[in-house]
């Protein structure tokens, strides 16, 4: 390849669509250190001498800091995606960083709850703006895609907790017991480092329209994304599963980090390899992508000027009243919702309850994983190992729900709320085996909760798109994003925190002296969490049934092609909006493959 060619190569890769995703596989990546909580939340009730329901409420803050996003998604309605990426590093940046400060003891006096609370609040609100900088913009770019691209980002969150362990224990030695407190200093500068390198890369590319053998190639590469990442997580798998068995040498965990780092890289070879297809399309017959966008150009700005209709007859005023009405009713289902109208949609609602209690459930127990296999009398390797294994069956059930709704959906229109609803059936057996601690059953119900609870949440948001529409999805994602610390908080909280403490206190409050705990309470046996997941399992089943009533009123919608807008010739929705849901075609430069000439950082 001649030097200028060489040039134009590299340019046209980091400024692809393709580069684009990989960017965003990495930062989805490092986004998921909230999962990971159970490693080092044992240090932080230690060393600030927390009882479980104080931990709990840190936890708590966590997943809101976590899920609340709809500041994010406001300001990616009007920056470009970096600026949404920026702000987030430096929140989890700082965020983190002053949580390590507290937990290790260089901040004097130790800060009160409500500011352990705070910073770990504002460290995990970055993971808010790097899904809506990275994940909105791949949907948003990949639309007809969006339940596939929706997995693989997903499922790369789900499996960055078992990434950072695999680190943590390569950068600050052999675990099984240790101090975890480094761990938080990784959450804090790693995440933010990836969104950095990145910055330039994510931005909305729009593309035109796709004929059936460019859509069947796109596939092709994303199975070969899915391909790597499962080879990823296979050997995430097998380290985990070795290193529970054998006691590794500090050198030992560097190679396993190292083959981590190197098979994140090996997606950037099936970039270049789509990126190298399409750049010799656009170069065949000496005709290159360039010239081609002038002829377009010079053919858009020379037609004549569409006819002038005639002024319509002034309506008649409206009452406030007869506005607000006008203002709340809906579109149709698929088209372009506004917030407001989504918002006090019903479908919204069933959908907002069903994440409430379904999703709320599975992260009650990720996050009381380490004192659910304290009180059960599991060592502390075995409790990074339930970590790990609901990290990495996160990911799976992510990648499954994505591509299988996916699949089910082109084929046999099954709607994705009746996937839904059997997900969180799954999820049940899972929290009553922790209710009821059946010896060694805690590494069958994290692989049961890590799943359904990966499984979940991609096909909900995904929901959220088709029903509502891509106009202000950046927006609308986070709203549903709010539903899980609200049920977080309900079943964490106040249920599982003050059941614990209270069974704690029955035994005769066991304070933590001669544990290393500070005054904490410490609960030991099944009866610990058995009356909490028993509630938490019923309110499943309840979720459940709600999403079951979503799939029967949107059986008519799921029957049809809800992504005909987005096919070649009918790329423009009812109300204007194009494929990315954004401002009408003839408001824009003209388009050409991959959007490389037409592309516009704002949304």
């Amino acid at each position: 390849m001649a030097p200028p060619a060489a040039a134009s190569f590299a340019s046209q890769v980091v400024r692809g669509r393709w580069f684009m995703a990989y960017g965003s596989f990495l930062i989805m990546s490092a986004a998921g250190a909230t999962y990971i909580f159970g490693i080092y939340s044992k240090d932080i009730k230690a060393t600030l001498g927390y009882t479980q329901e104080q931990l709990n409420t840190v936890g708590f803050f966590k997943d809101v800091g976590a899920n609340i996003g709809i500041h994010a998604g406001l300001v990616a309605e009007v920056t470009p995606p970096w600026v949404v990426l920026a702000v987030g590093a430096a929140m989890n940046l700082g965020g983190y960083l002053m949580l390590y400060l507290s937990v290790a003891g260089r901040v004097r006096p130790p800060p009160p709850l409500w500011l352990v609370c705070l910073y770990i609040a504002v460290g995990a609100n970055s993971q808010a703006f790097a899904n809506t900088g990275a994940l909105v913009t791949c949907v948003k770019n990949f639309p007809e895609s969006r339940g596939v691209m929706l997995g693989l980002l997903k499922g790369f969150v789900g499996l960055s907790g078992a990434i950072f362990t695999q680190l943590y224990l390569a950068f600050y030695g052999p675990g099984g017991g240790g101090d975890t407190k480094p761990l938080i200093l990784l959450v804090g500068w790693l995440p933010a480092a990836v969104s950095v390198v990145f910055l330039g890369a994510i931005r909305i590319i729009r593309a035109p329209p796709r004929p059936p053998a460019v859509a069947r190639r796109e596939y092709r590469a994303f199975c070969a994304f899915l391909y790597v990442s499962l080879a990823l997580a296979a050997f995430l798998l097998v380290a985990i599963v070795l290193q529970k068995r054998f006691r590794f040498t500090r050198a030992e965990y560097g190679v396993c980090a190292a083959v981590v780092f190197a098979m994140l890289l090996l997606p950037l070879g099936i970039v270049l390899r789509e990126e190298a297809a399409l750049f010799k399309r656009n170069n065949i017959g000496n005709a290159p992508a360039a010239a081609q966008a002038d002829d377009a150009l010079v053919t858009t700005t020379t037609k004549p000027p569409a006819p002038q209709e005639s002024s319509p007859k002034p309506e008649p005023t409206k009452t406030v009243g007869a506005r607000l009405v006008a203002a709340l009713r809906p579109p149709a289902r698929g088209e372009d919702y506004t917030i407001v109208q989504a918002l006090v949609s019903v479908d919204m609602l069933l959908l907002f309850t069903a994440t409430v209690f379904g999703v709320g459930g599975t992260l009650t127990a990720i996050d009381n994983m380490g004192q659910i296999g304290e009180s059960l009398g599991y060592p502390q390797r075995s409790v990074a190992t339930f970590v790990s294994l609901i990290s990495i069956w996160n990911y799976l059930g992510r990648v499954a729900a994505g591509f299988a709704s996916e699949a089910l959906l082109a084929r046999y229109r099954v709607p994705r709320p009746l996937l839904v609803a059997g997900v969180l059936l799954l999820t049940v057996p899972g929290h009553l085996l922790i209710a009821f601690g059946v010896p060694g059953s805690l590494y069958a119900a994290s692989v049961l909760v890590g799943f359904c609870f990966g499984a979940a949440y991609p096909m909900i948001l995904a929901i959220i798109s088709e029903l509502f529409g891509l106009k202000y999805y950046s927006t609308l994602y986070n709203v549903g994003n709010v539903a899980s610390p609200v049920g977080s908080y309900i079943l964490n909280v106040r249920v599982a925190g003050r059941m614990y403490d209270r069974e704690a206190a029955r035994q005769g409050a066991v304070a933590a002296a001669g544990n290393n705990n500070k005054g904490g309470l410490t609960c030991v046996g099944t009866r610990c969490y058995r009356e909490s997941f028993l509630v938490v399992a019923a309110v499943t089943l309840g979720a459940a049934a709600v999403t079951l009533l979503l799939a029967w009123r949107t059986r008519a919608f799921y029957a049809g092609d809800i992504y005909a807008r987005f096919k070649d010739g009918t790329a423009t929705s009812a109300n204007g909006g194009e494929t990315a849901g954004v401002e009408p075609k003839k408001q824009q430069a003209p388009e050409v493959h991959d959007g490389r000439r037409g592309d516009d950082p704002m949304h």
